[in-house]
């Protein structure tokens, strides 16, 4: 009997940009890919397609070794050129699909993946495929009952449990995203995860066979690091249930060094930047350049850190009638990276200083390509959209420049409540500064510094929003709120609740109840063990929510 696994491994084996390399030089540069040398192997490969440009092999080898040297712009290039040169390569077409997915082009990849099931229906990678892609529209109920159907024909392929479980959890389905998670636990007890999985459902309290099954697991010296990771935070949570909070910390604390171990992170970048901006981003800066940029003012930015607040806001507007609520859009960055890679070409500074050699032209070119990006993301064609994309306050100054009209939601909550709660947290990617109490600080720091500046050089800009501030009387905040935007009073926003629509981030369950108060006092549970914390934060800390003064 054919193992279920051997459908994919096949599959897989199948599109793998190494098959069929019949020169040697191709052959040479497919393994230094797999050693990750991925600059001799485009180096090899270049050389290869100046003789051979119309080599298939050649070009989806080269389009792959940019996927990871992060060139995805590079890649989605070649892989059009193959396409065009073998239109039934599916290998080619399944890595095209999966460029423009990562690149936030999920309708194009869409397109792509159902020629790609018109050729191989059947195909396991294939249909794995598809609902990850209509997850990125947004659409999470046709994406589970896809992962369903994969679970129902792949019954011991614990990712496909997983997928089912986080498209359920999107929809509210608890129950169910439950039982997944739990399966794919029953056929991988190892596998950290699904029980982070599990404890990320914050209502979700686990149960004494739980903790017992995770420590023995833990006490495996064969755990994998991502699994251990994984099921130390998971028992910093259960812990923290039970009210066992030296218990608790220890494991938070173990969790957070062991993840801080395999990222990089530098604090400095954030406070150089800061800085920069500050000697850049004067209220002169801003006079000369009055009415560039796009004039839109559809975008309603809500910008902050983590676990601050901001999904409970962003809920609130997308129960506003003229108002869709997206998701973290990663547009802006992406039109930063795109300005970034224009003023280094052209020999102009980097940014932000760069910014100031932008004319007028590239201001409203660089505000409509923002608005190009975001358009697959408004379903609703609604009025106004938001983009929640917290980190987005350290493009604030760009913001102004190519979209004047938009509107900035600052979301703040209490550093220590903030920095304890990312301590909790085991984020997907991408987080690096919440996994050390001291960096969170720097960060939290940095961040009201330059919020600060912005308050002073465009005073009435940002519109603030305290946590502790909208859980106690959410009726005057959203007023308040609804005015900046210049929006109605609309009742539907303190019911906010019972909106229907699809959430992914960790708070997720949250929104889907009424307010409630209760969260915001549990790190002073811990707050012996936070001194680091309060030592970066210093006057921040002391001084919330007032600002003291930094220069």
């Amino acid at each position: 009997m054919i193992l279920e696994d051997d459908d994919f491994a096949r599959a897989m084996d199948a599109v793998r940009p190494d098959v069929g390399l019949n020169h040697p030089r191709l052959r040479e540069a497919a393994s230094l890919l797999d050693q990750g040398r991925f600059v001799p192997a485009e180096r090899i490969a270049c050389d290869f397609l100046k003789t051979n440009p119309q080599d298939v092999s050649a070009l989806r080898l080269l389009a792959e070794i940019l996927i990871r040297l992060e060139r995805r712009s590079e890649a989605e290039n070649l892989l059009v050129q193959c396409l065009q040169l073998a239109p039934q390569s599916a290998a080619a077409r399944f890595a095209y699909a999966n460029v423009l997915l990562s690149m936030n082009k999920a309708e194009a990849a869409l397109i792509e993946t159902e020629t790609l099931l018109k050729q191989q229906s059947r195909n396991p990678l294939f249909r794995s495929l598809k609902p990850l892609v209509l997850e990125a529209i947004g659409k999470y109920s046709d994406a589970a009952t896809l992962w369903r159907e994969l679970t129902q024909d792949y019954p011991a392929r614990v990712e496909c449990w997983l997928r089912l479980g986080y498209a359920l959890r999107a929809v509210g389905d608890r129950d169910d995203c439950v039982a997944a998670f739990r399966m794919a636990i029953h056929l991988n007890p190892t596998l950290g995860e699904a029980y982070w999985a599990l404890g990320n459902l914050k209502t979700l309290r686990f149960t004494e066979s739980d903790i017992s099954e995770m420590e023995t697991q833990l006490a495996s010296a064969a755990l994998e690091s991502t699994d251990r990771v994984a099921l130390l935070f998971s028992l910093g949570k259960a812990y923290a249930d039970q009210a066992l909070h030296p218990k608790s910390f220890s494991y938070y604390a173990k969790a957070n060094a062991l993840q801080r171990l395999t990222l990089q992170y530098d604090p400095d970048v954030l406070t150089d930047h800061v800085r920069l901006c500050k000697e850049v981003f004067t209220p002169q800066f801003f006079r000369g350049r009055a009415g560039m940029g796009c004039p839109d003012a559809s975008p309603i930015f809500i910008v902050g850190m983590l676990r601050s607040g901001s999904t409970l806001v962003e809920q609130i507007l997308a129960s506003h009638s003229q108002v869709e609520g997206t998701a973290e859009l990663t547009s802006l960055d992406e039109v930063q990276k795109q300005i970034q890679r224009i003023l280094l070409e052209s020999g102009r500074p980097n940014q932000p200083s760069g910014l100031a050699t932008l004319s007028a032209e590239e201001l409203r070119e660089f505000g409509e390509r923002y608005m190009r990006g975001v358009q697959p993301h408004r379903k609703l064609q609604r009025p106004r959209f938001t983009d929640k994309m917290g980190a987005n306050f350290v493009h604030a100054g760009l913001l102004q420049l190519i979209l004047p009209n938009a509107k900035i939601v600052d979301v703040r909550r209490h550093p220590l409540a903030c920095g304890w709660s990312n301590f909790t947290q085991l984020f997907p990617a991408g987080q690096n500064f919440t996994y050390r109490l001291a960096d969170m600080g720097r960060l939290y720091r940095d961040y009201v510094e330059l919020m600060a500046h912005f308050d002073g050089v465009l005073p009435g800009k940002v519109h603030r929003i305290f946590y502790e501030r909208l859980v106690a009387d959410p009726r005057t905040e959203v007023v308040s709120l609804l005015d900046y935007l210049g929006l109605p009073f609309e009742e539907g926003c303190l019911s906010f609740h019972e909106t229907e629509r699809a959430l992914t981030t960790v708070s997720s369950e949250q929104v889907r109840k009424p307010i409630y108060q209760g969260a915001n006092d549990e790190w002073h549970n811990f707050e012996p063990w936070l001194g680091p914390l309060k030592s970066a934060l210093g006057p921040v800390a002391e001084r919330y929510p007032y600002v003291p003064d930094f220069d």
